[in-house]
C-alpha cells in the first residue's frame, strides 16, 4: 500500500489497526444488549420496541450529532477527538453497567447516547484519518479495512454477550469491550503522530451548505440508509427469530447470529478490492450487486426450517448487506471536493445511521403486531428499492 512521503507503511498500518480496534470495542458495544434481550425485557419488564431502542438510540444519537461532528473535524484534530471519543465510551459502560443493576431503564437509554456520541467521533475521524494517510488508488481498500471493524464487534457483542451475561449478570455486558477500545487506542496513537490537525485551509459555511445540497450525495446517503436499516434489522431481531420461532436457545442462536456480521470481515475489504481492482475504480456495480443479491434472501429468510440452511443464508446475506456498508464511505467523500470530505463521510454516517436507528426499533413494533414474517417481508422490500437506487446512483468525479 503505497503511503505519503513522511509517513512508512509500518505507521500507517499501526494506524489502521490502532483505530479499528478503538472501532471494533465501540460496535461490540452498540449491539451486545441485541443478544440478551430476553434478559433485558424479563429484567427491566419492558416490550420489544422498548428493547430495540437500547440498540436503536446510539444510532439515534449517532444520527444527531455526526454533521456537527464531521463539520468540526474538517476543522479540528481528528487524532484527538478519538481519544477523547475513548475516554467517554468507559464514562458510558460503566455509566450502563450501574443503571442496569438499579433496573434504571431511562438512565440506561442515557448512557446509551452518549455511546452514540462516541461511536460517531470514532467512525467519522477514523475514516477522515485512514482516507488521508493512503493514496486514491488504494483508498476504498483501506477505508474497508477499517469498516470491517464493525462487523468485528457484532460479532463480539453478538457472540460473548450471553456469555458475560451468564457469568457476570446483564448489566455486564456495557463495560465488558471497553478494553478493546482501549488497546486499539495505545495503538492508534503513536502511529497517528503527525495526522489529524486542523488545517489552515478550513472549507466555508458556503462550501458546508453545498454538500448538503447536493443530490449525488443524497443518493448515495440513501443507499448507505437501506444498507444500515438492513444490517441492524437482522442484527437485532434474527437471534430473537431463531430463540422464540425456531426453538433454539439464546446462545446458539446468537452464535448463529454472530456469523452475519462476522462475514463483514471479508465483504467490507472485499468491497474495496472489487472495486478497486475488478472494477476500475467503479463504485456502482459493488452497490448494484450487494442488493442484489440480499433481496431474496431476506425475502425468503423465515420459509427455511434447517439450521446448516440458516446459517448459510446468514453468511450470504451478511456478506451482500455489508460490501454497502464498506463501499459507501468512499463512495460519498469521492463525489465532493476533499476539503469538505470529512463533511460528506459524517453526512453519509448521519443518514446511513438514521436506517440504524430506525430498523431496530420499527421492526420490534412489526414484530409485535404482525409477527416475524411480516417484519423480514419488510426488510426484503427495502431490499428491492436499494437495488432500484443503485441502479441510478452516479460515479464518482473525484478520486
Amino acid at each position: 500500500m503505497t503511503t505519503g512521503p513522511s509517513r512508512t507503511t509500518r505507521q500507517t498500518w499501526g494506524l489502521v489497526a490502532g483505530a479499528s480496534l478503538v472501532s471494533t470495542g465501540l460496535a461490540a458495544y452498540e449491539i451486545v444488549p441485541a443478544s440478551v434481550t430476553p434478559l433485558v425485557r424479563e429484567s427491566l419488564r419492558i416490550d420489544s420496541t422498548a428493547a430495540g431502542l437500547l440498540v436503536g438510540v446510539m444510532f439515534g444519537t449517532a444520527v444527531v450529532t455526526s454533521l456537527p461532528a464531521g463539520a468540526a473535524l474538517d476543522r479540528a484534530d481528528s487524532r484527538t477527538a478519538m481519544a477523547v471519543a475513548t475516554l467517554a465510551l468507559f464514562v458510558a459502560g460503566g455509566w450502563g453497567w450501574l443503571a442496569g443493576r438499579n433496573g434504571d431503564y431511562r438512565s440506561i437509554l442515557a448512557s446509551r447516547a452518549l455511546g452514540g456520541v462516541a461511536y460517531v467521533v470514532v467512525w467519522n475521524a477514523g475514516i477522515d484519518m485512514v482516507s488521508r494517510a493512503v493514496d486514491g488508488d488504494n483508498r476504498a481498500t483501506a477505508v474497508g479495512i477499517f469498516t470491517a471493524s464493525g462487523p468485528v464487534g457484532f460479532a463480539l457483542g453478538q457472540g460473548t454477550g450471553p456469555l458475560v451475561a451468564g457469568a457476570f449478570g446483564w448489566p455486564a455486558i456495557f463495560p465488558a469491550f471497553t478494553g478493546v477500545a482501549l488497546v486499539g487506542l495505545l495503538v492508534f496513537w503513536p502511529a497517528s503522530r503527525g495526522l489529524g490537525r486542523n488545517r489552515d485551509d478550513a472549507p466555508s459555511v458556503r462550501e458546508f451548505g453545498a454538500v448538503l445540497r447536493d443530490r449525488t450525495v443524497w443518493t448515495v446517503g440513501a443507499l448507505g440508509f437501506l444498507g444500515y436499516a438492513l444490517y441492524l434489522f437482522v442484527n437485532t431481531w434474527g437471534s430473537s427469530y431463531l430463540s422464540t420461532e425456531v426453538g433454539l436457545s439464546l446462545a446458539l442462536s446468537g452464535l448463529l447470529v454472530a456469523v452475519f456480521p462476522a462475514i463483514g470481515v471479508v465483504s467490507r475489504i472485499s468491497s474495496g478490492l472489487l472495486s478497486d481492482r475488478l472494477f476500475g475504480g467503479r463504485r456502482r456495480p459493488v452497490v448494484l450487486g450487494s442488493f442484489g443479491l440480499a433481496a431474496p434472501l431476506v425475502l425468503g429468510f423465515t420459509r427455511l426450517d434447517s439450521i446448516p440452511l440458516l446459517l448459510v443464508v446468514l453468511l450470504l446475506t451478511g456478506f451482500a448487506i455489508q460490501l454497502t456498508l464498506g463501499l459507501s464511505f468512499t463512495y460519498v467523500r469521492e463525489l465532493v471536493e476533499s476539503r469538505v470530505a470529512a463533511t460528506a463521510v459524517a453526512f453519509q454516517t448521519s443518514v446511513g445511521l438514521a436506517g440504524a436507528f430506525v430498523a431496530p426499533t420499527a421492526g420490534g413494533a412489526v414484530v409485535d403486531a404482525a409477527g416475524f414474517d411480516a417484519a423480514f417481508a419488510l426488510a426484503g422490500l427495502l431490499a428491492v428499492c436499494g437495488v432500484v437506487l443503485a441502479w441510478r446512483a452516479p460515479e464518482p468525479a473525484n478520486r
